[in-house]
């Protein structure tokens, strides 16, 4: 803030009173001052770390989530790969084999699509209310018409009350008029689509459009639903999905067109390793920021110049023992239940996991330990309780505390409190620069005062003086 001292002053005492205001101001907002400006960096900084470790936990956690993705499994003790991937890919569970398999799709499984009859009054065309019944695999799905009802209407009705069920309505405009085209997700023989219950929307098991549909034509556009039709080496196989499991025991297969293609099955060494650094390096990022965010700075001679973001806190610490709790415990598995089987073992003087691939590869080439790791990582879903939990789901149930959102988070929570901090330091901030502008207006009117008062003084010794003069000077003419 601006100083309130003016300057010209001591013009009377011929003292400058503008230092002497000054050095008092300062000499009683210094140790206030000092104190605030060292609260405020350490709340700074703390503020800084709790954002930095709330980041790395994030992401540490993120990393978790996708390594234990269901979708795209990260733990699989083999790997299988497909000559074509264009005709077919293949994801092979722990429980598949070496081997190959020459697979030849004939037909992908189609899924229903009708048409209705067409309305000659376009998607505004009037449509009975009443319950519109959708039956698939013998299972009838009710929508409700509501009075007053369009062929729009009805559209919006099965997307809304059936979309979830995987039935996508719209509506298609030919030559003829408006027609309510109805698909579904469901593939395979037997899963053709029928309506009923609703005039003017029925179609009836089997009913086909026909290759010259007129406006009365409703029914199956093209053919009907099929199931995927393929050999592996040489033996026929029928599935209703394109995404075929059991018929290779231990492999799922997902057929995209027709064609041949062969899937060779062989141990998942690589993408294993490759898993199990990303998990290494994924937990490492959150020891080394703890260090960090921990240690002081150190001058030449190894003593402590520059205090870390979270030096003294316990938080980093809880972090760290949050975390490395998990890799403690025993795993799921028969064969493989800690890492250090695996070669990883946690580094004494960092903190952080040390992974040696040279064990790893021995791990998998003579213990066979590879269709025991996603045990140990993803869990045993046959087992029960604790056992059925792999490691990063414990890893994450350790983490979920810190970064949960709002009050029940430890992070969160700590950022709220800091937050109260650096206002309350603000508040601090306001109230000490009003006391200096206080003190200053009081000691420079003081300051004012006396040195007007000097200056009379001063005045006033000049006349006294002058007269003196003035008379000697007579006495002495």
């Amino acid at each position: 803030m601006a100083s309130p001292i003016l300057p010209g002053l001591g013009l009377g005492s011929g003292l400058d009173t503008t230092a002497i205001v000054k050095a008092l101001v300062d000499a009683d907002k210094s140790a206030k001052q000092t104190q605030i400006n060292r609260q405020t960096n350490t709340n700074t900084s703390q503020i800084s770390g709790v954002g930095t470790l709330k980041s790395v936990l994030a992401n540490f956690q993120a990393a978790i989530k996708n390594l234990g993705d269901t979708k795209t499994p990260q733990f699989l003790g083999y790997n299988a790969t497909s000559s074509d991937p264009k005709v077919l890919t293949s994801v092979a569970s722990n429980s598949a084999v070496n081997g190959t398999y020459v697979i030849k799709v004939n037909s992908l499984a189609t899924s229903s699509k009708v048409a209705t009859a067409a309305f000659a009054g376009g998607p505004s065309s009037a449509v009975q209310s009443g319950t519109l019944n959708i039956t698939q695999n013998g299972i009838a799905r009710p929508v409700t018409i509501p009075p007053g009802a369009t062929l729009q209407t009805v559209r919006d009705a099965i997307n809304t009350q059936q979309g979830a069920n995987g039935f996508s309505a719209n509506i298609v405009t030919d030559s003829f008029g408006s027609r309510l085209v109805l698909g579904s997700t469901a593939t395979g023989l037997g899963s053709d689509i029928t309506l009923s219950d609703i005039p003017g929307l029925e179609i009836t098991a089997g009913q086909k459009m026909g290759p010259t549909p007129d406006e009365n034509s409703a029914g199956a556009i093209g053919e009907l639903a099929a199931n995927a039709s393929f050999t592996v080496d040489g033996l026929a196989i029928s599935s209703k999905s394109n995404t075929v499991d059991g018929a290779i025991s231990g492999l799922t297969l997902n057929l995209v067109t027709t064609g041949t293609s062969t899937v060779t099955v062989g141990p998942n060494s690589d993408g294993l390793k490759k898993s199990i650094q990303a998990f290494v390096d994924a937990f490492n990022q959150v020891v080394t920021t703890v260090s960090t965010l921990s240690k002081p700075s150190l001058d030449k001679d190894g003593k402590p110049t520059i205090p870390a973001a979270l030096t003294g806190d316990s938080l980093g610490r809880s972090v760290l023992a949050s975390i490395r709790e998990p890799l403690a415990s025993t795993g799921a598995g028969d064969k493989l239940t800690v890492l250090s089987q695996l070669g990883i073992t946690t580094n004494q003087k960092t903190g952080a996991l040390d992974f040696d691939s040279t064990k790893f590869s021995a791990a998998m080439d003579t213990q066979k330990l590879g269709g025991e790791i996603q045990k140990l990582f993803l869990g045993d879903p046959a087992a029960t309780g604790d056992a059925a939990k792999g490691l990063l789901e414990r890893m994450n149930s350790a983490i979920t505390p810190y970064t949960v959102t709002g009050n029940e988070g430890i992070l969160d929570a700590r950022s709220a409190s800091l937050a109260k901090i650096k206002t309350n330091l603000a508040s601090q901030q306001e109230a000490l620069d009003r006391r200096v502008a206080t003190l200053t207006t009081v000691l420079t009117k003081k300051y004012n005062d006396m040195d007007t008062l000097v200056g009379k003084l001063k005045a006033t010794a000049s006349n006294i003086t002058s007269m003196f003069e003035a008379m000697n000077a007579q006495k002495k003419g």
